[in-house]
């Protein structure tokens, strides 16, 4: 199984990098605007429009408050298995770390999830520049 590592710095507090986190539905507004063109919430899951044209269905697995930590899978076709958590860590007053580790099968598309992740921490540093 592959897995992915980010471990993210970034220059804001925790608090406010864990609520853009936890906002399910929003994910294309507060923490990867551009990368994530669209987001509607369906049920207990939100369905994705990439930059890139490709669309996901993620399902809300947890979102646990206390950790500042959120789950979520994707189930597809191409997908036999997906599973992500972010996490966000306080680092000091006014930094944070966000960790989002992915384990995923099948291996071969391991590639392509880690440069489409690569895009998406790029949006990360967008939405939370340095003050």
């Amino acid at each position: 199984m592959a897995s992915i590592h980010n471990d993210v710095s970034l220059p804001a507090q925790a608090r406010d990098v864990w609520d853009a986190v936890r906002d399910f539905g929003a994910l294309h507004q507060r923490l990867v605007p551009g990368f994530v063109t669209a987001c509607s919430l369906d049920g207990d899951a939100r369905i994705v429009t990439f930059a890139n044209g490709s669309v996901a269905r993620e399902v809300l697995v947890d979102c646990d408050d206390g950790r500042q930590r959120l789950v979520y899978a994707i189930n597809n076709e191409r997908l036999k298995h997906y599973s992500a958590s972010v996490q966000v860590i306080a680092d000091g007053e006014a930094t944070c770390r966000l960790a989002w580790i992915i384990d995923m099968l099948p291996n071969e598309l391991a590639p392509y999830v880690q440069e489409q992740t690569k895009a998406a921490v790029i949006a990360m540093h967008k939405a939370f520049p340095p003050s």
